[in-house]
């Protein structure tokens, strides 16, 4: 059970470190509105939450 949810964590802390990377990449693909740079700013916001909280599963 342990491994599962350490696995969890690993795979949540990948999402949130590639979502802090690509940022700028994922805005233009899938969101069609004129202020890129605040949605890449939010993306980035919420892909180091995710990071985050990805290794804090894995920690504790």
């Amino acid at each position: 059970m342990e491994t599962i949810v350490n696995f969890i964590g690993l795979i949540l802390a990948l999402v949130g470190v590639i979502m802090v990377y690509d940022a700028r990449i994922l805005t233009k693909k899938f969101f069609g509105f004129g202020d890129q740079n605040q949605a890449a700013w939010g993306l980035k916001i919420l892909g180091f939450i995710i990071a985050i909280i990805g290794a804090l599963i894995i920690y504790f």
